[in-house]
């Protein structure tokens, strides 16, 4: 499926359920909220995207704690998994998804490497998950589209 086809099954999922959903985007800068609202109709059921690209912007719209940060840094389980409850607790949706990641080309190291992203879906009344994917070294671009396509399946896996 494509990135588009995969956001109107996340939407029209939302909507047989009667939630809301949220975005939570680091490494993406806005890509997944914006494949959502390129589809007719999205209002519906979007409620918000947070764009935090910063560790403060994490902090202050999401209420990620500078603990987690200065404890495992923006990408990781810990930053994702309160980014994801952060985006729940500050939007009227049901569901959430977050990401943060190393688009590179740049920025990378050996245990985090270019390429990495972790994943964070928050669903009212569930634990809220975190999972991470390694993409490889193979340009921003892939990266990020490939980050956009891994969370709207996790969206839609978190739906059933």
């Amino acid at each position: 499926m494509s990135n588009a086809q995969l956001a109107n099954a996340l939407l029209q999922a939302c909507q047989q359920r009667g939630i809301m959903l949220a975005t939570a985007e680091s490494c993406t800068g806005g890509l997944i909220i914006a494949a959502l609202t390129d589809i007719a109709g999205s209002s519906a059921v979007v409620d918000r995207g947070f764009i935090t690209y910063s560790n403060e912007a994490k902090m202050e719209m999401l209420g990620v704690s500078s603990a987690t940060l200065d404890a495992h840094g923006a990408v990781s389980r810990e930053s994702v998994l309160e980014m994801a409850a952060g985006a729940l607790a500050h939007s009227r949706a049901s569901l959430s998804l977050a990401v943060t990641g190393i688009a590179g080309p740049s920025g990378g190291s050996a245990e985090k490497p270019v390429g990495l992203v972790w994943f964070g879906v928050a669903l009212a009344g569930q634990p809220v998950f975190a999972e991470h994917q390694l993409f490889g070294h193979k340009g921003r671009e892939f990266i990020r589209h490939e980050t956009v396509r891994h969370a709207l399946e996790l969206g839609l896996k978190a739906l059933g």
